[in-house]
């Protein structure tokens, strides 16, 4: 550095002489003006030699704070290094085999009740936050994992799925609150669903999720499922229990998904415990149930349950049967309710198809997303749903059930949802003012949803 500024200031100097014959007094005049410069180079000199010991001084101290800082920080153990993902959700995960993920949806539900006029209830608009859910779940070394959900909803916060899990080579041991193998229809998450509620007889016959400890075991194409369970968390402490299994075949067949399957049940109930089947007509915002068996006192429950789907391009078909067994004390009558659906659907937009993954309904992910330019994935869908409540001198009423649907997907993690059922009821437990028990209802239904 000291060598490029003595060049520069000769340079200079030499750019500034005068020309041999050039006069006394000019020559006098250049030499103070070398003297000056001279001054400022020494002066320069001496400022580089002491800013050479600061920056020496400086590298020495940030030498020893480095040292220090290094023996005082513990070792970092092996499998330290954690790894950050970003899907719909930020995903943490170590090199020794933990990890952590947060999840989450949110189901706005708004829409009509048409009911008869002069019917004993309440119709018109309706509205509610469907479910505001937000959970984690992650694995532990060892192969164990965890799952925890919350549930918003309703101003009130309720545990939906809490569980603990072991896997390996296709083992599955769960112990927590979690579904107790009812079928497809519950079984498939309701961020998949192709209508804005389940089939009637799943929220009539009280499928939930039970506290318990299951054991499953799968292939590429059958899935066998077995458990023994509690009460829901919400209404323990009880006595009641209860033991299900379900099995599944779901074999490829070329470009096409098939899927059979059936499931067994049964309860064993708190001696004075009553059960209760009813139903709403489709939407969850009207709290009018127009069939009801009112309180029955039982013993026991049994249900049995079969299942069929196929999923092909665009195009997917599914239906279940389920019946319901209440085991009555004394002389009382044992009756069978029973519930079914069957449902046809096809994706307008080319390329999309519904999804399946685990034995049950899947996300779908659109050919042509909007957020790449295109207008996302369009199904129209149409069920016929049924339940019957009436037997064993029982007349809990009957339901009939022709809905339709139409669902977007604008993204992998949005999706709207507009529906419209025309319900047909026989043995209803409300009575027009002339007493018929016989009439037909309308309801239109529309849900915006997000999840991660």
């Amino acid at each position: 550095m000291r060598t490029i500024i003595v060049a520069a200031l000769c340079a200079s100097t030499a750019l500034t002489s005068t020309p041999a014959f050039a006069q006394d007094t000019e020559i006098q005049a250049l030499r103070a003006q070398v003297q000056t410069l001279e001054a400022q180079l020494a002066a320069l000199n001496a400022r580089l030699d002491s800013m050479e010991s600061d920056a020496a001084e400086t590298a020495a101290v940030v030498a020893d704070v480095t040292e220090a800082i290094e023996q005082a920080a513990p070792a970092q153990p092996a499998g330290s290094t954690v790894e950050i993902g970003f899907g719909a959700a930020p995903e943490f995960e170590t090199e020794g085999g933990w990890s952590f993920k947060p999840f989450g949806r949110i189901q706005a539900d708004a829409g009509f009740t048409s009911l008869p006029d002069g019917l004993a209830a309440n119709d018109g608009f309706g509205s509610e936050i469907r479910r505001a859910r937000l959970g984690m779940s992650g694995d532990i070394p060892g192969g164990f994992g965890y799952k925890f959900e919350v549930d918003f909803a309703g101003n009130s916060v309720d545990l939906t799925d809490v569980i603990i899990t072991y896997e390996d080579d296709g083992l599955k041991l769960t112990a927590g609150q979690h579904n107790n193998f009812q079928g497809l229809e519950e079984l498939t998450s309701s961020r998949f669903s192709t209508f804005i509620e389940r089939a009637a007889f799943t929220d009539a016959f009280g499928f939930e999720r039970r506290l318990g400890f299951s054991a499953q075991y799968d292939t590429d194409d059958l899935l066998v499922q077995a458990g023994v369970f509690t009460d829901n968390i919400d209404d323990l402490p009880g006595k009641a229990w209860s033991l299900d299994g379900r099995v599944v075949y779901a074999p490829e067949i070329g470009d096409t998904q098939l899927h059979f399957g059936g499931s067994v049940h049964l309860t064993e109930l708190e001696s004075g415990d009553t059960v209760r089947y009813r139903q709403r007509p489709l939407v969850h915002f009207t709290s009018e149930r127009l069939i009801n068996t009112g309180n029955l006192t039982a013993e026991s429950e049994f249900g049995a349950g079969l299942e069929a789907a196929v999923i092909a391009g665009p195009f997917h078909a599914a239906g279940e049967v389920f019946w319901q067994n209440a085991d009555r004390p004394g002389a009382l009558m044992d009756p069978t309710f029973f519930g079914g659906y069957a449902e046809v659907g096809f994706y307008l937009t080319g390329g999309d198809s519904r999804g399946y993954k685990g034995f049950k309904f899947d996300r779908t992910r659109p050919a042509s997303p909007v957020d790449e330019g295109g207008i996302g994935a369009i199904q129209v869908n149409l069920r016929f749903d049924h339940l019957d409540l009436n037997d064993g001198g029982i007349v809990g009423g009957m339901q009939d059930g022709y809905f339709a649907s139409l669902v977007w997907v604008p993204t992998d993690y949005t999706r709207l949802m507009l529906n419209y059922g025309h319900l047909e009821y026989d043995d209803a437990v409300l009575a027009l003012p002339a007493g018929s028990t016989s009439y037909s209802a309308d309801v239109m239904g529309l849900r915006a949803q997000i999840d991660f």
